[in-house]
């Protein structure tokens, strides 16, 4: 199949559906020395941008908090005709935006490039990132200064924060595309998705295959139902379904996995009509499992991490339950509940490991569902807590 492509909002990049996300595929987390790095690793690193780049996806997309990435890139891009690729990379904003200028340096340093078509904002999550980044003399006023070196042409944010926050940024009018989660298993920032097309912004989807859903090792009850495609074909089709979205990140490890991928590309043309039945199978699914009230709307008046006790994360957790107890992707469940209160601002608030009812109810009193929640906090427990883990970088 051959790829396919959008306009990447108002930078007018020729964007195609598929990017290469540059987390998975390096050596280390850490910011490894080339005497860490083995010839076996860096050697399937560049087989997969070939790979990548053989089948028209030219957006290669890494970030300075991906460890060893940057550095191995820097082996492979330079080799590259410039002209060929459309490179991002990704930067933290922070209280001194001088940091972010020499953090900025340190990237392009390990990319070996002179320039990269996108340079983001790494992690405006919350409203101190946003401070951050768009008050005056901030991240955002540094980033001006280096496309005016002309060594980043657009400037985007990406973002774990809450709906809220999102479009706040994104009304700053600061931004010319964002990237962030948006999928079958997690709605709530369609609005934020609006509200970039409002801004004729670039719309990149972050994640949609690993927390998505962990696709790559979809229950069998989620193979079932998304006949005849694959888990994540259904996701691709189901996001790429929508104009709004111009682009989806394929994580790859090796050149094999983008091949999934392109073979929903056979149903490009009429992904709606595709997608529409496999959609209604899952909901009515979900529905049976859960009710239709809970499936319509459990979430409204459902307050955010921050105004619950302790920082209980309900929104997440109710999120994370629904999917794990009606669709079977417990294990995904267990991977971003395990997070909670392990992640700082990329994955924010706590689990419900240790909660007192009496002061939940009080934050639940608007929920339709209230009692319902109080329970369904504790199953989620029951169902998915595992050892803590640690987030293994600023990654996406």
């Amino acid at each position: 199949m051959h790829m396919k492509y959008r306009r990447f909002g108002r930078t007018d990049i020729r964007m195609p559906v598929f990017s290469c996300g540059g987390m998975r595929y390096q050596k280390s987390w850490k910011d490894a020395d080339w005497d860490e790095i083995d010839d076996a690793n860096q050697a399937n690193l560049e087989a997969t941008i070939h790979r990548s780049l053989e089948l028209g996806i030219n957006h290669i997309e890494t970030a300075r908090g991906y460890g060893s990435s940057e550095r191995q890139l820097g082996r492979v891009l330079p080799t590259i005709p410039r002209e060929k690729l459309i490179i991002q990379t990704k930067v933290g904003p922070t209280a001194d935006s001088a940091d972010f200028y020499k953090t900025f340096n340190t990237s392009m340093e390990r990319l070996g490039l002179e320039h990269v078509e996108l340079l983001s904002l790494h992690g405006i999550n919350d409203a101190e990132t946003l401070d951050w980044s768009v008050r005056k003399g901030g991240c955002i006023d540094v980033a001006r200064q280096i496309q005016r070196e002309g060594r980043a042409k657009f400037i985007g944010f990406s973002t774990h924060a809450p709906n809220r926050v999102i479009v706040q940024a994104i009304k700053t009018g600061e931004f010319d595309y964002v990237n962030l989660h948006w999928y079958f298993v997690n709605d709530f920032n369609w609005a934020a998705v609006e509200a970039a097309t409002r801004h004729d912004m670039g719309v990149f989807i972050i994640s949609p295959n690993d927390k998505g859903g962990k696709l790559y090792e979809p229950p069998a009850k989620l193979v079932e139902l998304c006949e005849p495609l694959s888990p994540m074909q259904f996701n691709d089709l189901y996001c790429l379904s929508r104009p709004e979205v111009h682009t989806l990140s394929v994580g790859a490890s090796r050149p094999s996995d983008f091949d999934d991928h392109i073979a929903a590309l056979e149903h490009y043309d009429h992904a709606a009509e595709v997608v529409a039945p496999i959609e209604t199978r899952l909901r009515e699914q979900m529905v049976q499992a859960l009710g239709e009230d809970w499936c319509k709307g459990w979430w409204d008046g459902v307050p955010e991490y921050l105004e619950t006790p302790n920082h209980i994360n309900i929104l997440e957790i109710g999120r994370l339950w629904t999917f794990a107890k009606s669709l079977d992707l417990v294990e995904w469940g267990k991977m971003r509940y395990n997070l909670l209160g392990n992640a700082g601002h990329w994955f924010p608030g706590t689990n419900s490991a240790a909660f007192d009812e009496e002061t939940v109810r009080k934050v639940l009193a608007g929920s339709a569902f209230e009692d319902r929640l109080i329970d369904v906090l504790r199953e989620a427990n029951e169902m998915m807590l595992e050892a803590p883990k640690e987030r293994l970088s600023a990654g996406d």
